[in-house]
């Protein structure tokens, strides 16, 4: 199913207000969205939409909260819904039902909005791929708020909250690509779409010694920086967990890295 994109941008309702109240309505709308796959399997649009002015700040992340009480677009907390629809779900269904919801969710802006900036496991090149696209397409009407991210005081532009979270990823796929936000994630998004394992153990490798020179708490930073260690490591992995990072995103790719320096300073 694909939802036509309207001129005014329209989000969940159940996203704008104090935390609390966020929360609460998370746990019911999951259940109810639960609820309607079991009977039909499929989700229908939420039952109360809210439109989002031109300028309007939707927070993005928890490094951004400030003053919890206030009522605001607080769209990291779309997470709180995941649980809901997991408890509701027989275990046997969770895995169908995920894929379900994820490729509803893509055919909104919201949803496209919150998978991208957001991404939950697995974050394979092919799954962010998609990801992305789903972004690309709703790029324009997603113009119009502004994104509140490390802070509630720096407000991004579309272009600059996906400069900041992607921006290396985007080299580390297309090195000397487009100076365009948008053209260099479309670029990205061909190149992930039907890459290779090598390819993406390419992409990999020009990711992690941006991330090894920023993070300080690595205790073997020149191990982790060694590129004849690194490419035995990565070709030693199952595939199952080289793709919970083969998109080269920091998410996923970071936790490898911890995993590798705790296992160095055991030996």
């Amino acid at each position: 199913m694909t939802t036509e994109q309207s001129p005014v941008l329209e989000f969940p309702a159940w996203l704008y207000g104090t935390t609390a109240a966020i929360l609460r309505k998370a746990t019911v709308e999951g259940r109810w969205w639960a609820r309607e796959y079991l009977k039909t399997g499929a989700f229908p649009q939420p039952r109360q939409m809210r439109q989002v002015p031109l300028g309007e700040v939707l927070v993005m992340h928890s490094g951004a909260e400030f003053d919890l009480g206030r009522t605001r677009w607080w769209m990291h907390m779309f997470l709180s819904v995941f649980s809901s629809l997991d408890e509701c779900v027989p275990k046997e269904e969770r895995q169908r039902m995920e894929e379900a919801f994820e490729s509803f969710c893509l055919s909104t802006p919201w949803g496209a909005l919150y998978h991208a900036v957001s991404p939950p496991p697995l974050r394979s090149a092919e799954r962010m791929a998609n990801r992305f696209a789903s972004l690309l397409r709703f790029w324009d009407v997603l113009q119009g708020p502004r994104y509140a991210f490390w802070s509630f005081e720096q407000k991004y532009t579309l272009d600059e909250l996906l400069e900041d979270t992607y921006g290396k990823t985007l080299k580390a796929w297309c090195p000397g690509g487009p100076a365009s936000v948008r053209e260099h994630l479309a670029l990205a998004v061909e190149r992930m779409a039907r890459a290779t394992r090598q390819e993406c153990e390419e992409a990999v490798l020009r990711m992690i010694p941006v991330l090894v020179e920023a993070n300080t708490e690595f205790k073997h930073r020149e191990v982790l920086s060694d590129p004849d260690f690194l490419r035995e490591r990565l070709s030693a992995l199952p595939l199952e967990r080289f793709e919970d990072f083969s998109s080269a995103i920091k998410y996923g790719l970071s936790g490898q890295l911890y995993a590798w320096d705790r296992e160095l300073g055991r030996h």
